[in-house]
């Protein structure tokens, strides 16, 4: 069952106010219970994890940034953004 545009926008803002300050202090303390490695290992490990963290929520984030597509059915397509561009015209 797909989530709606409004539960995928709620879940990816848990995702990030929490679950991407956790990921990122078990990430640090990781590295640190392995030893300070040199300056480029740690930056190639921390980008990798950094990349990695967001594949699992790709679908979660995509198009959250967008219109809610279900509010454009119900309100006959006036969307707040086309009211703005016709005052600003």
């Amino acid at each position: 069952m797909a989530l709606s545009w409004k539960a995928r926008r709620r879940w990816a803002l848990v995702v990030l106010v929490l679950g991407l300050p956790v990921y990122i202090i078990v990430a640090v303390t990781v590295l640190n219970m392995m030893g300070r490695p040199g300056i480029l290992v740690e930056l190639v490990v921390y980008v990798g994890l950094g990349i990695a963290w967001i594949l699992p929520f790709k679908k979660l984030f995509l198009g959250i940034g967008q219109p809610d597509p279900e509010a454009g059915k119900t309100q006959g397509g006036n969307q707040p953004h086309d009211r703005d561009e016709d005052e600003a015209g």
